[in-house]
């Protein structure tokens, strides 16, 4: 596990283990806002601070969250958490592949609204390996513009960004 750009590279099967399950997928997502203790993670979630508190230590131990401060109150230590990085990137030689984070997507999904922006695209095309290269590069670079910036007032959007070989059938020349 190690990080690049600021994303934590996802490696090993106990990180893939811990993201597996949904209430700590939402716990890491909360706390993606800020730094949260286990009441403020329960309160947020509808769970009690047992459960969380056992989640979170699991996602402690995979290095996906950590102890951001500590603060003294009432005789006892309060401990804020935080995610050890704000994106998440699968590494080449994980367990898994991209799969994985477009299962979790899947599972953040609230239904379309009318109101809200809502575009999923798919699209399939040929290229070479060069311009694989450089599509990558080109969504390496949005993912990580300005535009992408988080706003007080905003409302959650997930946004995935994905380029990966499919299996297509290719039919033969005429």
């Amino acid at each position: 596990m190690h990080e690049e750009r600021g994303d934590l590279v996802l490696s090993e099967a106990e990180q893939f283990r811990a993201l597996g399950h949904p209430l700590r997928h939402r716990l890491l997502m909360a706390l993606r806002q800020r730094p949260a203790t286990f009441a403020q993670l329960a309160a947020a979630l509808g769970s009690t601070k047992g459960t969380v508190g056992y989640h979170v230590k699991i996602l402690e131990r995979a290095g996906l969250v950590r102890v951001a401060y500590t603060r003294q109150v009432r005789g006892g230590t309060e401990r804020h958490y935080e995610p050890t990085s704000q994106r998440l990137r699968i590494a080449r030689d994980a367990p898994v592949g991209g799969e994985f984070l477009v299962r979790a997507a899947l599972a953040e999904m609230m239904p379309a609204d009318k109101d809200a922006p809502d575009v999923t695209l798919l699209r399939h095309v040929r290229l070479t390996t060069g311009q694989a290269r450089a599509l990558a590069a080109s969504i390496e670079r949005f993912a990580n513009g300005e535009h992408l910036t988080d706003q007080e007032d905003g409302q959650p959007y997930g946004v995935l960004l994905s380029l990966y070989r499919a299996d297509i059938p290719v039919l033969p020349a005429e």
